[in-house]
């Protein structure tokens, strides 16, 4: 159990009212381990299409679904007087922020979100909570202190369409709403279930007022050249008396009314709190206080059971197994396989959480095709797309990390006919262009119209960092696995089988370090053999030759090329995409999507490569963890912007670094946390 509450208070001076534009900016987020959430802003005012208080994660072809979009809250004081809580739209799109005036503190508490308000002398507070593997959410009120009786009043408005779908989507008539004593469900068409709600407390109850719909203005998705205009339908409200001590409570939820009911809300906030103590108590001792306990605690919200595929588990649970994946980030990603394997380490394994990393590697060997691991799973599908050339690689990085935590070698033995069979399709060659290079022992890749490398941006047609050829964070994943396969054949099979990867393994070294040194620059190509404007960029794919365990880049040159990383690429949030001064630099990440994609992976900072950047810095300084720790010291203060508690995607290539993309970015968190523990300074 944590010691004591893992807390992060957000830095507001809430008498400057210059500090009221930052409720917009900041946000927060909810995971329900489906891949469900609840997200908005600090003021409470929907600014993304993604801001909702349930998006539930529903069977496919459903997906992800936008129940619950908006709660408008209000108080009425004993005299008379009402009061609009947080901040809400006005006709024309202004924003009204006097309600938020009456804000007086928003902080994390072990994760979960609590809004206290003062109105005169009343004090009251706000808190929600997502059960664990649940589509519902509760929507708590407490009075804390008053000296007398308030009037409570929520109007809960809705829009059921699929969390990314648009949001001009026509809403014509009013959903269909059916009662039966407290109990409301709201119906939309098709195959959708209702929203089912619940309301709690002294005096409570929803009263139905025919309905209203409304229009709202969505700042961000205009700011991203996306529609940012929709329509909102309420059916009415919720009232309830509060006394000091007292509570209200609104549940809703797309779960039949048995679960709904199975929890009042006191013992729903008692059972998350006890499960997200847990998680502290599980992680590595390294990870228990301080930043790194509230990283524990993000890293949970990406970690999933895959409500939508419902055919995948099944086959799983009938076999005697389970199934978890990881949400790549939060709000508009699914699991995607990359980013699931590079952020196994800092998610599951120093979180102790080894069993699910363990459904998590059989899940996706389970789905290898041709050789591939899927890129990514779509919205709403059953099954996976496979235009990737390092996602599988990075699976070899997983499973190994796994091991080494684990020692499983039971695990090893099961996936040892597929691990063989990979290699031997990449040698022999697989889709997209896929393959080794017999004379030089190196691996290329490409498709025209493909981007499959991580550096993946694509805009209609137009592929941004195409990256065709011979890779070099690519060929150093290649060597790492060839390495993997020497040691792991030979614990499997003897010495004789594990020569054929020893020899691969020595021609691509070999070659690697004869073909990718760049003389002028002192570091190393980006890429091989593919558009020649590529070739003499300075990336940050070149770390990876000596950030991996078993690094493909000869020793005496990786002080130089960290040199060249850390001076042109190095920010206190990571590493840029691509170093200033090349023709395709851009400093700002923002725009619509094609002047976002532009410059996507040509200087946007990357928050995930400092984990191996710390590596790498720390092979060429060893035994210096608390000098490497300062690269992390940025992060620290970036636990209180963006979106509380959690790590960005991405950030601008230049000061004041501001933080763009996702709002919570699993492998952004994970290596983060990676690299914490890596810098800890051993007693």
């Amino acid at each position: 159990m944590f010691h004591e509450p893992v807390l992060n208070r957000m830095p507001w001076a809430k008498d400057n009212p210059e500090e009221l534009s930052s409720l917009l900016s900041r946000e927060w987020l909810l995971a329900n381990g489906l891949g469900g959430y609840a997200a908005g802003t600090i003021a409470g005012a929907c600014t993304r299409r993604f801001h909702g208080l349930l998006v539930a994660a529903l069977p496919a072809p459903l997906g992800r679904v936008m129940m619950l979009n908006h709660l408008a809250e209000e108080i009425r004081l004993p005299d008379g007087r009402i009061i609009r809580l947080g901040g809400d739209e006005l006709e024309g799109g202004a924003l009204d922020l006097y309600g938020a005036k009456a804000l007086i503190e928003f902080r994390l508490e072990s994760g979960l979100p609590v809004w206290r308000f003062e109105l005169d002398r009343f004090v009251l507070e706000k808190s929600l909570i997502l059960p664990h593997l649940q589509n519902t959410v509760f929507v708590r009120y407490r009075m804390l202190r008053g000296p007398g009786r308030l009037r409570l009043r929520m109007r809960p408005s809705m829009h059921f369409r699929p969390h990314e779908g648009r949001i001009d989507a026509p809403l014509e008539r009013p959903y269909a709403v059916t009662c039966r004593g407290s109990r409301f469900e709201v119906s939309g068409e098709g195959d959708l279930p209702p929203l089912r709600i619940l309301p709690y407390g002294d005096r409570a109850s929803f009263v139905l007022d025919g309905g209203r719909f409304r229009r709202i203005q969505y700042r961000v998705e205009q700011g991203r050249g996306y529609d940012a205009r929709g329509t909102l339908w309420s059916p009415g409200y919720l009232k309830a008396d509060l006394e000091e001590g007292g509570e209200a409570t609104l549940a809703a939820s797309t779960e039949a009314w048995e679960i709904l009911e199975a929890m009042r809300p006191e013992d729903a906030l008692e059972i998350e709190t006890q499960r997200r103590s847990r998680l502290g108590a599980l992680a590595d001792a390294r990870l228990r206080s301080g930043p790194a306990a509230e990283w524990i605690l993000a890293a949970d919200q990406f970690v999933i059971t895959p409500n939508t595929r419902v055919v995948n588990a099944a086959q799983a649970r009938a076999a005697g197994d389970d199934i978890r994946s990881v949400i790549a980030g939060y709000h508009w990603f699914t699991d995607w396989g990359r980013d699931t394997m590079v952020s196994l380490e800092g998610l599951t394994l120093l979180a102790g959480r080894l069993v699910e990393a363990a459904y998590i590697l059989r899940m996706f060997a389970g789905h290898v095709r041709d050789g591939l691991i899927p890129n990514l799973f779509p919205e709403g599908k059953r099954t996976g797309l496979y235009h990737t050339a390092d996602a599988t690689l990075w699976f070899f990085h997983a499973l190994d990390r796994y091991l080494d935590y684990s020692r499983d070698r039971t695990m090893l033995s099961l996936l040892w006919p597929k691990l063989e069979d990979i290699v031997a399709r990449h040698n022999a060659g697989t889709r997209f262009g896929i393959r080794a290079d017999a004379a030089d022992g190196l691996l290329s890749q490409g498709e025209e119209g493909y981007q499959l490398t991580w550096m993946d941006a694509k805009v209609g047609d137009w592929v941004v960092t195409p990256r065709r050829g011979k890779a070099v964070e690519i060929n150093a994943l290649w060597y790492n696995a060839l390495r993997l396969m020497e040691r792991w054949a030979a614990e499997l099979e003897g010495p004789q089988a594990a020569k054929p990867y020893a020899e691969q393994a020595r021609l691509a070294k070999s070659s690697f370090n004869a073909r990718f040194w760049n003389e002028g620059e002192g570091c190393l190509f980006d890429v091989l053999g593919g558009d020649p404007r590529e070739t003499p960029l300075v990336r940050p794919n070149q770390i990876f030759s000596i950030s991996l365990p078993h690094p493909v880049l000869d020793e005496a040159r990786w002080p130089a090329v960290l040199d060249v990383v850390e001076k042109r690429l190095l920010t206190p949030f990571g590493l840029r995409s691509l170093a200033p001064g090349s023709p395709d630099y851009k400093p700002t990440y923002s725009g619509d999507l094609r002047s976002r994609d532009a410059a996507y992976h040509q200087g946007t900072v990357w928050a995930w490569l400092i984990g191996p950047f710390v590596d790498a810095w720390l092979k060429v300084n060893p035994g210096a963890p608390s000098r490497a720790r300062r690269f992390l010291d940025a992060f620290v203060g970036h636990l209180g912007e963006a979106c509380l508690g959690s790590v960005s995607e991405v950030f601008d290539a230049e000061e004041p670094y501001t933080p763009r993309g996702c709002v919570a970015q699993a492998w952004s968190v994970a290596e983060v946390l990676r690299a914490w523990a890596k810098t800890e300074e051993k007693e």
